[in-house]
């Protein structure tokens, strides 16, 4: 497993920059980051109950938390911070960005939506009790 020996935000380009120690160097959008959030609101609890996002192009990441010695948490400027980016998580992102775009594209289409179109709103969430 590689290990991140450099986080940078840029804040300016909206991309994470991870470099590792097998050489290996990504920068990541903020916006691919965001769709494919490990969190629970975009994964689901399970095969088929993804949230597809949208109107994520402008989000920008307002704070990063180191979790252990294994993830950071980013924090999102639309509110979401549930998610956890493992390392090995990041380095997926970061060596598969084409194939995650294209997969993300082909979702929004299946979909009928556009990167742009804002989120739909929640009438109430359904992970909480009441």
């Amino acid at each position: 497993m590689a290990l991140p020996t450099e986080i940078t935000v840029h804040q300016q380009s909206r991309v994470l920059e991870v470099a590792f120690d097998d050489g290996a160097r990504f920068r990541i959008p903020f916006e691919l980051m965001r769709v494919y959030s490990p969190s629970a609101e975009v994964m689901g609890h399970g095969p088929g109950q993804e949230v597809l996002q949208t109107g994520k192009r402008d989000v920008l990441i307002t704070g990063l938390e180191p979790v252990g010695h294994y993830a950071v948490r980013p924090e999102f400027s639309d509110g979401h911070a549930s998610g956890l980016f493992t390392w090995d998580y990041l380095y997926k992102l970061g060596s598969q960005q084409d194939a995650l775009w294209r997969d993300y594209e082909a979702r929004l289409a299946a979909a009928g939506k556009g990167r742009d179109d804002p989120m739909p709103v929640k009438a109430g969430g359904s992970c909480h009790s009441h």
